[in-house]
């Protein structure tokens, strides 16, 4: 198989194009690197089980020790996953990373308050809450559309 890259900031977007004789087993598996996105479903533990959970039903991941955990309604589940990749798995648009700890889902966040030294602190409908790293506190505030300027 022969590999070419082609870098040039001429280039408005990365494209790839895969010229081959037929489809076989390894063409098959770069296609589906390529097209893998955005993650279907996601395995977690609780103990000896494993859990098939849906990225809509996950409130959070957050980091416990050297292990990332997934919390849902039903429990908190040990993925395999760093958080870095999967905030490259999931929906971006549904995802946000809060802290270099947590990333959560916008769709479960109930309400938010400042706090005194410039994060926010974030309360998600289960009762759960986290607080927004300063770092991240502009992220989330265009998430959430909050940085719309006021028309005078």
């Amino acid at each position: 198989m022969k590999v070419t890259v082609d870098i040039s900031s001429d280039y408005k977007e990365t494209s790839v194009t895969v010229h081959c004789r037929e489809v076989d087993d390894s063409i098959q598996d770069i296609l589906n690197f390529l097209n893998k996105r955005e993650a279907a479903f996601i395995v977690g533990r609780d103990g000896d089980m494993q859990h098939i959970l849906q990225p809509d039903e996950i409130h959070y991941f957050h980091t416990n020790k050297e292990s990332v955990l997934a919390v849902t309604a039903d429990g908190s589940f040990k993925v395999k996953e760093k958080l870095y990749e999967l905030e490259e798995m999931l929906p971006q648009d549904r995802f946000v990373r809060l802290s270099k700890s947590v990333i959560a889902n916008l769709y479960e966040l109930r309400r938010f308050e400042h706090s005194f030294n410039g994060t926010l602190c974030v309360y998600f409908k289960s009762g759960e809450k986290e607080y927004v790293s300063r770092h991240y506190v502009n992220t989330i505030k265009t998430a959430l559309q909050m940085n719309r300027r006021k028309k005078s």
